[in-house]
């Protein structure tokens, strides 16, 4: 089987370049990296399961997680590189498969890359392994020389006898390391001997994207592979009634119509446009089922009627609210809402799947490879064991390709036809019509204040969809879902969640959650709940402000004299960008707490008399603890601003009848270029804790803008998006 790129995009942007590289090439270095020699021979040495030294000195770190765009690979490069104390520039990363995962009893951990975990939650042991493989190089070269291993030292690849001056290669001895028993125990480098930790080295993979060399699942192509088109039921709940496949039998290219369980139809043919043309000519007759008559704007009585209902979920409470309340000098009240947004990856959901009755392989790019095993394993019907997952670069993933709907319709396709490798590819409309839609919720805010403009209590209603019921119930608390209250749980009460509490103080509190789940399966979308509930908080909080006769930033302070860190984010970006000042700039604020990390922003915008916003820089400061490559920080708090900033724009998913009504970026829209604020980032690792980088930052964008336009306007713009809003 052969990864080949034709006269393409890819060709057009690269010339002569990027071709012929082998699916077995390209499994094991999809991830990029340098480009190694070719080695004659074995293949390099295992030192352990994360470290790979050939003998010409290239350094493969092995890595679970997916590279989606965040720079993980890199991040996750550098932690096992500083304590393996190698050469930065002969390292490389590739992926293990789950598979292989699977056959060394789960030595690389989960595969599951989300929930900004990437780099947080595997940050220990993959430095041990960096560690670990250290002492075995360095052993290995003090039995050569005979000497005591506590005469060498190791750095940049060398490894060097102090009282002699030898000195040896990494490669040399990585053969020798590898038949090494692996230490028992292991001692990590304290922070302050970091050389590559912290440091802004360029990502691994940028020359390869940047040059078209790069290539993902849909660039693949295998000897006598097929290509598919799929479509499945377009209203909520239905299935397949009937479909006439002789009426496309022969149309050009067109090998086989399948059915895909009772929910969709696949055209299999030579090119995936002719799969394309003939699915869209295909008639099929559908069946409605329980959604089918479902429409966002019926659904709007049972989410308002979630904002007084008695019944609820109780997330956060303290003290006496409702006593505080009674006692109020001055009640605000006021009401948010949240709409379902679809995930629109540049790179539509797609998969190569091959099986035959003793094997099933699936190329594929996922968040989730051990789901993705599973998923291939039930759908191929075949022994796990017997099934493996090839992880390629992901275009894009934003949560959604955590699902493996996708995954298992492929293998579903090619298990109608053995042995032949099937390719299947979403279109556009299919993408945006089958999605795990961020859940649609409302918020009813209320704040107590007394007669000194003091915040006495505060009630913050969440009415909406649960994604754990959706898609997990067997995570749901006693019924609750926890992960509605992202950002606002109380601290102190469980360690699973304390990566997402809030960090205010109020004399009472009480956040709830009226559970309303519409027949539209919802999904983690980057941030997850955070997003809205940074909204919900932190658009009130200005609210509660200015009833109060209060400056916004020194109203927030007052409330964080308890989270000392939240409070230096806060101010670092009011400092940085001149909070206060008169020059024609309307300014507003956020900060929030999530996945781990401290974050805040000041936007600055402008609103012309004619109601056109102008969003000119955005100052966001993040501490998440640890910061492993301020350079990749600075890019995910920009890119996730264009994300965060275009769900405030632009974004919404709607259904009329149960069918998604944005069919496609023409009516589901993304910011331009010319839209864009400048964004000064602020990095501030405050140390002792390890934080989450790629979510965080898309929570305090929105709000801080939001903020600025009534400190522009003197206009609350509660609903989102804003796109058909007047601003004046």
């Amino acid at each position: 089987m052969t990864a080949t790129t034709g006269l393409s995009r890819r060709g057009f942007i690269v010339g002569t370049g990027a071709t012929g590289l082998t699916i077995g090439i390209l499994a094991a270095c999809g991830p990029g990296g340098k480009d190694a020699p070719a080695e004659a021979g074995p293949p390099p040495p295992e030192v352990n399961a994360w470290v790979h030294i050939g003998t010409d000195d290239i350094v493969t770190v092995r890595i679970a997680r997916s590279e989606m765009g965040q720079g993980t690979l890199t991040g996750l490069a550098q932690l096992v590189a500083e304590e393996l104390e190698c050469d930065w520039d002969f390292v490389k990363t590739e992926y293990p498969t789950p598979g292989q995962n699977l056959a060394r009893d789960r030595v690389w951990g989960d595969f599951l890359t989300g929930g900004s975990r990437g780099i947080r939650t595997s940050q220990d042991y993959v430095r041990e392994g960096g560690a670990a493989a250290r002492m075995m190089l360095v052993q290995a070269a003090a039995n050569r020389w005979e000497v005591p291993v506590s005469e060498c030292s190791a750095a940049k690849s060398i490894i060097t006898h102090t009282p002699s001056g030898k000195t040896i290669r990494y490669g040399e001895v990585a053969a020798d390391a590898a038949e090494l028993p692996a230490p028992e125990t292991v001692t990590l480098k304290d922070p302050s001997e970091w050389k590559i930790i912290g440091q802004s080295v360029p990502r691994l993979d940028t020359v390869d994207k940047v040059t078209g060399k790069q290539l993902y699942t849909t660039d693949m192509k295998m000897d006598g592979m097929l290509n598919a088109a799929v479509k499945a039921a377009p209203k909520r709940g239905g299935t397949i009634k009937s479909y006439d496949a002789e009426a496309v039998n022969s149309m050009p290219g067109v090998k086989a119509v399948v059915q895909v369980d009772d929910t969709a139809v696949a055209v299999v043919a030579d090119y995936w446009w002719q799969a394309k043309t003939a699915l869209d000519s295909l008639p099929i007759e559908w069946q409605d089922g329980e959604g089918s008559d479902f429409s966002s704007s019926a659904f709007e009585a049972d989410l308002n009627e979630g904002l007084t209902a008695s019944e609820t979920f109780i997330g956060n409470q303290a003290g006496d609210v409702d006593s505080a309340f009674a006692e109020a000098a001055q009640v605000i009240e006021a009401q948010y809402n949240a709409p379902h947004q679809n995930h629109a990856c540049m790179e539509p959901m797609n998969a190569i799947a091959l099986w035959t009755p003793e094997k099933c392989e699936v190329w594929c790019p996922t968040q989730n490879g051990e789901a993705a095993l599973a998923a291939a394993s039930e759908a191929a019907d075949l022994p796990i064991q017997k099934c493996d997952v090839y992880k390629q670069l992901l275009g894009g993933g934003f949560g959604r390709k955590g699902a493996s709907d996708y995954i298992s319709q492929a293998v579903k396709i090619a298990k109608q036809m053995p042995g032949t490798p099937i390719k299947l590819l979403w279109s556009r409309e299919e993408d945006m019509e089958q999605g795990f839609y961020h859940p649609i919720t409302k918020a009813r805010c209320q704040g107590a204040l007394d007669a000194d403009g003091n915040l006495v209590g505060l009630k913050l209603r969440i009415s909406g969809q649960s994604i754990l019921a959706g898609i997990m119930p067997q995570a749901l608390n006693d019924g609750a879902d926890m992960v509605v209250f992202q950002g606002l749980l109380p601290s102190g009460v469980d360690p699973r969640l304390e990566d997402q509490s809030i960090k205010y103080t109020f004399p009472t509190l009480l956040v709830d959650h009226a559970m309303r789940n519409p027949p539209v399966r919802p999904g983690f979308w980057r941030g997850v709940n955070a997003n809205q509930n940074a909204i919900y908080l932190e658009c009130f909080m200005d609210e509660l402000a200015h009833a109060a006769g209060r400056d916004p930033l020194e109203f927030r302070l007052a409330h964080l004299k308890d989270s000392p860190k939240m409070a230096t984010v806060l101010q670092a970006v009011a400092d940085k960008s001149g909070w206060g000042a008169d020059d024609g700039l309307s300014r507003g604020l956020c900060c929030f707490y999530s996945f781990g990390s401290y974050t805040a922003a000041c936007a600055e915008v402008t609103v012309s008399d004619e109601g056109e916003l102008k969003m000119h820089r955005i100052v966001a400061a993040t501490d998440p603890g640890y910061g492993v490559n301020p350079q990749q920080i600075d890019a995910q708090v920009a890119g996730s601003f264009v994300y965060g900033l275009s769900a405030m724009l632009h974004q919404e998913i709607t259904f009329e009848n149960g069918e998604t009504q944005q069919k496609n970026f023409n009516t589901y829209n993304s910011m331009r270029i010319a839209e864009m604020p400048d964004v000064e980032t602020l990095v501030m690792p405050s140390g002792g804790f390890w934080g989450g980088v790629g979510e965080p930052t898309i929570a305090v964008a929105p709000p801080a803008v939001l903020n600025a336009i009534y400190a522009a306007t003197g206009k609350r713009i509660r609903q989102l998006p804003i796109k058909d809003q007047a601003l004046r």
